[in-house]
């Protein structure tokens, strides 16, 4: 446990010299990624969404001490399928056909500003996203390990954007949101630029299989069967509650548990607490279902059940 204490350690106080003042965000995003999960970061332009994921990317190093390998896909509405996943082209000298790999064959994969290219590109990413794996003609090509994708959009009332569908949604372990910092970290960012000179100087601070053990760990974390039944119980309430058009899949209640555990190996501990899905609740459930009423807090709303559910198990 200290090692992967340590490792975990690392990786967030790492990050957190380039996103500075977002500690519990690096936490929840450091969460996702340790949980095996891909992480959707919605906010509005200029609050460090791409960063982020270039941070993360240049934290972790192969076997050879060099960064992982990591692309980042620009979204636009011309893109096209093949864009992303990679194709077969017709080599001259010898008569065949080879596969050139798209970015998406990358250990980390930057899907920037996802919601600006259409529904038909978006969906070329749930293949590789559920299954690790991408599929051209009769043939199948599999990411390095390991493998995750950031994804970025601006909100759904921008300009020029298409909505993520359901299933695309679904495959995200976690949405999160940056926000703005407050006055005392947008000094700071003033006076570093840790986008610019911190990001350009950040080492690796972790070796690939420092990062695998620690992933192996957090799914080893204990949780008792009382909290996998709210779990459980809160994603059927999702289902059940006249609130909801859409409830939550129970890829949803998988992605729950995982992201708790990983949560609770990097507060240092070997076990879940509730107050691990309380702070989670929110962040993997709520992009997830639909509400009938467009105006609803959907994050108050998840966490209110998230609440009732835990308190019936303390009583």
């Amino acid at each position: 446990m200290k090692e992967n204490d340590a490792a975990v350690e690392a990786l967030i106080s790492g990050a957190s010299r380039v996103i500075k003042g977002k500690w519990e965000f690096l936490e929840l995003l450091t969460a996702g990624i340790l949980a095996g999960g891909h992480v959707l970061l919605e906010d509005n332009p200029g609050l460090g969404k791409t960063t982020v994921a270039k941070t993360f990317a240049k934290l972790i190093a192969d076997s050879s001490g060099k960064p992982l390998l990591f692309k980042r896909i620009q979204f636009t509405p011309d893109l096209l399928p093949y864009d992303i996943t990679g194709v077969d082209v017709f080599d001259p000298e010898t008569r065949s056909f080879r596969f050139v790999p798209g970015p998406v064959l990358a250990n980390i994969v930057l899907a920037d500003e996802i919601n600006r290219t259409s529904p038909k590109v978006q969906s070329a990413l749930l293949e590789v996203m559920a299954e690790r794996q991408v599929t051209i003609g009769s043939s199948t090509h599999r990411p390095p390990e390991p493998f995750f994708v950031i994804a970025t959009e601006n909100p759904i009332e921008s300009e020029g954007t298409f909505p993520l569908p359901a299933a695309q949604l679904d495959r995200f372990m976690m949405r999160l949101s940056l926000g703005y910092p407050d006055r005392e970290t947008e000094l700071s960012i003033l006076e570093d630029n840790p986008a610019g000179r911190a990001l350009a100087e950040l080492e690796p601070v972790l070796q690939e299989e420092e990062f695998l053990a620690a992933k192996a760990a957090a799914a080893g974390v204990y949780c008792h069967q009382s909290l996998k039944e709210a779990v459980a119980d809160i994603v059927r309430d999702t289902r059940t509650n006249r609130g909801f058009a859409l409830g939550a899949s129970p890829r949803a209640g998988i992605h729950f548990l995982d992201a708790a555990k990983a949560l609770a190996l990097i507060h240092g501990r070997d076990y879940v607490i509730d107050e691990d899905l309380l702070v989670l609740a929110a962040p993997v459930l709520a992009h997830r279902v639909k509400f009938r009423d467009p105006r609803a807090n959907g994050d108050k709303i998840i966490r209110e059940i998230c609440l009732a559910r835990l308190s019936r198990i303390k009583a």
